[in-house]
């Protein structure tokens, strides 16, 4: 495929002409906290130039966007799994598990669903295919990024006003050192997840 120019859109989904779901997640590399996924149907003509996968945006950016994607997609939702299932089913399974549970929340039923990374699980009868790098060449799975990313970075903004002393204003549940060192002199929270290295 192409490299695609900065100032060029993405396309709206990777099959047009059908309700095509783009699914991504959010906080699988984190210590602490839900795993969050978002799935989001777009118009076929959907573009903005701004739109990207949501780990090359600014904070301030993904949260402009936000509202963009969530008034213009034909349909978004947003599914988790919580550190308690991430414990026991192990953080791909339960990635997946959010996406399903993020489609099963979709107000329209889709025709297709493309799904950011390598790794997905049959979702109904609905055909799926996996794209490498998606959040980067498909604006719905862009979308979802966008949108796990900010509906997680909230979660975890409440969450630290509840557990203080881990930082987690900044690193949102991520492996920083400040976090490791709180965790190490102030211990687990219930919302660690307790089989990471921690």
């Amino acid at each position: 495929m192409a490299k695609r120019k900065l100032s060029q859109p993405l396309p709206a989904c990777a099959v047009s002409g059908v309700l095509e779901a783009g699914c991504d997640e959010a906080g699988r590399g984190c210590l602490a906290g839900p795993v969050f996924a978002a799935a989001v149907i777009l118009p076929d003509d959907f573009t903005h130039p701004w739109l990207n996968d949501s780990k090359q945006l600014s904070e301030g950016r993904r949260m402009e966007l936000r509202p963009i994607i969530q008034w213009q997609a034909l349909a978004w939702a947003i599914g988790t799994a919580s550190p308690e299932e991430i414990d026991e089913i192990n953080i791909l399974n339960a990635s997946i598990l959010a996406m399903h549970r993020a489609l099963d929340a979709l107000q329209l039923r889709p025709g297709a669903i493309a799904v950011d990374g390598n790794r997905f699980k049959p979702y109904a009868d609905i055909p799926h295919t996996t794209y490498i790098k998606g959040d980067g060449r498909f604006a719905n799975i862009a979308a979802a990024s966008i949108l796990a990313k900010t509906c997680r970075d909230e979660y975890m903004l409440a969450a630290a006003v509840e557990y203080p002393g881990y930082d987690w204003e900044s690193n949102k549940g991520y492996p920083t050192e400040a976090h490791r060192e709180a965790i190490h002199r102030l211990g687990l929270t219930p919302l660690h997840r307790k089989t990471f290295r921690c």
